[in-house]
């Protein structure tokens, strides 16, 4: 049913939100990262990651188990690197979704079915791509 009133919904807007790192992981600081199966992963070129911010924090977990050690995300809006060629990202893609290549570059397009959505593109400045991220 729909809301007849206001409805005081809480947020967590500001704060790093902890995610299970995956097995044989390393997580860099300032990086895109994903979700894969659950726990968290850089962001690179594959279908079903769930893009969820930038990580805080570097994690080591490259001997550990998944979800033996987590990692603070923090999601917003984050200059990313611009794709080339034919996936470079221009002012009119701006309100366009826009793809993980890996942890640190989006482009314009899916790669014809082989990269997950990072988020929407809010504009294009010398600091890069403006990605809003949609895992959130």
């Amino acid at each position: 049913m729909a809301l007849t009133k206001d409805r005081a919904t809480p947020r967590r807007d500001g704060h790093p939100f902890p995610f299970p790192v995956a097995a044989d992981t390393v997580i860099f600081a300032g990086s895109l990262v994903a979700l894969e199966d659950g726990y968290l992963v850089p962001a690179k070129t594959a279908t079903g990651l769930v893009v969820v911010g930038r990580a805080e924090q570097y994690v080591d977990n490259t001997d550990g188990a998944a979800g033996a050690l987590t990692c603070e995300v923090m999601p917003g809006v984050y200059p990313w690197d611009n794709s080339l060629g034919d996936d470079l990202i221009a002012q009119a893609d701006v309100g366009s979704t826009v793809y993980a290549v890996d942890d640190h570059t989006v482009a314009k397009t899916d790669g014809t079915n082989t990269r997950s959505a990072a988020g929407v593109l809010l504009g294009i400045d010398s600091d890069g791509v403006w990605v809003a991220t949609v895992g959130w």
